[in-house]
């Protein structure tokens, strides 16, 4: 680990981690760009994740979700583990495009699920919470006879208003921002770098060469190798 790298964790009070696939891959989930990722292999993909093909075909939505999405083993890995001992010191906010449940299970403090949560279910007619497992036994809310969706942002639907103003709020305060497992083309999620604090250092890390229209530094690594080699101190707790 660079030690002017190091430095700049160890000083920032108010990091922002802008995550994205890249950084469950490790844990075992297909990222959906990359040459084996999900859009690649299905050019429909896009199509079957959106809000359009939720309503009119609501049984070959669910399946797909079920067959491609859900990997309720996959465990978190140094990535998530180190970023979240860093928001439980107060010091760390993780603004995530992924769907995976990991970085709750990684026990994050701050987190803003900026796509949703396909482990967060709900029943569109009556609206109370569901289960996950119930959810992949049957589509159908067996309380009130409702379907039943996964808590997520589909395609052609907006970001919840909170998610945005969580984020922008964490993005004006920060004095660190790090990229990571993201190449920052999906937008609206890409567009919260305009809202950085002007003050603010950022670092991006990934495998990929990334190009942002902001001054940053890139660190073309493995995220995990990275996370291994960053020293963060022990839990307050």
């Amino acid at each position: 680990m660079d030690a002017a790298i190091q430095s700049l964790f160890d000083q920032a009070q108010r990091i922002v981690f802008l995550t994205g696939a890249g950084v469950s891959t490790a844990s075992g989930i297909p990222d959906f760009r990359s040459a084996n990722g999900l859009y690649t292999k299905n050019k429909n993909a896009e199509y079957y994740l959106s809000h359009r093909y939720f309503e009119s075909d609501p049984d070959g939505f669910y399946q797909y979700c079920k067959q491609n999405l859900y990997f309720p083993d996959a465990k978190p890995n140094v990535i998530h583990e180190k970023q979240a001992a860093l928001t439980r010191q107060d010091r760390a906010t993780v603004i995530t495009q992924n769907i995976d449940n990991l970085y709750e299970r990684a026990n994050t403090k701050y987190l803003v699920d900026f796509h949703g949560n396909l482990y967060h279910v709900y029943c569109e007619k009556c609206g109370r919470d569901v289960d996950w497992h119930d959810y992949l036994k049957d589509r159908i809310h067996q309380g009130c006879g409702g379907a039943l969706r996964p808590d997520i942002v589909l395609y052609d639907e907006g970001i919840k208003q909170d998610s945005i103003s969580r984020s922008l709020a964490a993005m004006q305060a920060a004095d660190l921002v790090v990229i990571v497992g993201t190449s920052m083309v999906v937008y609206p999620f890409a567009g919260l770098l305009e809202y950085a604090n002007p003050q603010a250092k950022i670092l991006a890390i990934n495998q990929q060469k990334l190009n942002l229209p902001v001054k940053f530094t890139m660190i073309q690594d493995d995220a995990v190798k990275f996370f291994d080699q960053l020293q963060v101190p022990n839990d307050p707790s």
